[in-house]
C-alpha cells in the first residue's frame, strides 16, 4: 500500500465485525510498531493484546463507566472545548457520540484490544510514534482501529485486572481496538485546511501557500 494512501485514509473505525484477527496479522502489525523511532532506542514500551471474552467483558463494564465520566467532563466544558466554529464542532461531536455509543455497546465483541504501556515517557514522545505505526500497519492489513485514552479514568482498575507491574513504573498510555471494519476507508473531509492552521516564522503569519483541497491523490503529471 502506498504510504500516502495509508496516511490519508486511516481513520477511527468504531464499527467492526467480530471476526478474529489472525495471529500472524497481529504480529505483522506489532513488528511494524516496534520499528518506530524512540529516544535513545530505549524501547520502553509494552503491548498487551486482549482477546479473551471474559476479560473483554470485564473491560467493557469499566469502559462504560469511564465513558460516562468523559462525557460529563465534556458537557461541563472541562474537556474537548472547540477552538474553531463551536456550531460545527457540536455537529461533529453529535456524530462521534453516535458512533461512540455503538462502540461502547459492542465493546466486548471487538476482536482485539491492544493496550500500550510505557515507562518514563515524556509527553508520549516515545510511545505515540509506535502507536501510530501500529494503526497504519493495521490499515495495510485491512484492519480498522480506534485509539482511546478513556480508560485513564480507572487506570488503576484496568492495570490491576491486566496484572500490569505498575511498581516497575509501567503506565497505560492508550488502548487500541482492532477489527475488520464495517465502514469504508476514505479521506477525512472535515479538516480545516493547512493554511488555516499553520504559520511561518511567527504565530499568525501567512503559511505561504493555500491548500484548499487534500493533496492526495496527487493530480497526474505530464
Amino acid at each position: 500500500m502506498d504510504v500516502h494512501e495509508a496516511l490519508y485514509t486511516t481513520r477511527m473505525m468504531r464499527r467492526t465485525h467480530p471476526d478474529a484477527i489472525p495471529l500472524r496479522t497481529q504480529a505483522r502489525t506489532l513488528d511494524a510498531a516496534i520499528r518506530a523511532p524512540n529516544g535513545g532506542n530505549t524501547q520502553r514500551w509494552h503491548f498487551l493484546g486482549v482477546d479473551d471474552p471474559a476479560t473483554k467483558a470485564e473491560l467493557a463494564t469499566i469502559y462504560r463507566r469511564c465513558r460516562a465520566r468523559e462525557y460529563a467532563d465534556i458537557e461541563a466544558g472541562r474537556l474537548a472545548a472547540p477552538v474553531h466554529d463551536p456550531q460545527a464542532h457540536a455537529e461533529t461531536m453529535r456524530r462521534i457520540k453516535a458512533s461512540g455509543d455503538y462502540f461502547t455497546e459492542h465493546f466486548a465483541e471487538i476482536p482485539l484490544l491492544l493496550f500500550v504501556f510505557a515507562v518514563d515517557d515524556h509527553g508520549g514522545a516515545n510511545i505515540y510514534p509506535a502507536i501510530w505505526s501500529a494503526m497504519l500497519a493495521a490499515r495495510a492489513e485491512g484492519v480498522g482501529s480506534v485509539i482511546t485514552t478513556v480508560l485513564r479514568y480507572e487506570a488503576e482498575e484496568v492495570t490491576k485486572l491486566l496484572q500490569v507491574p505498575t511498581e516497575e513504573g509501567w503506565r497505560m498510555t492508550a488502548m487500541l481496538s482492532m477489527g475488520y471494519p464495517r465502514g469504508r476507508w476514505a479521506v477525512a473531509a472535515n479538516r480545516r485546511p493547512v493554511h488555516e492552521v499553520s504559520s511561518r516564522n511567527r504565530w499568525g503569519q501567512d503559511f505561504g501557500l493555500a491548500v484548499p483541497a487534500p493533496l492526495w491523490p496527487a493530480e497526474p503529471t505530464g
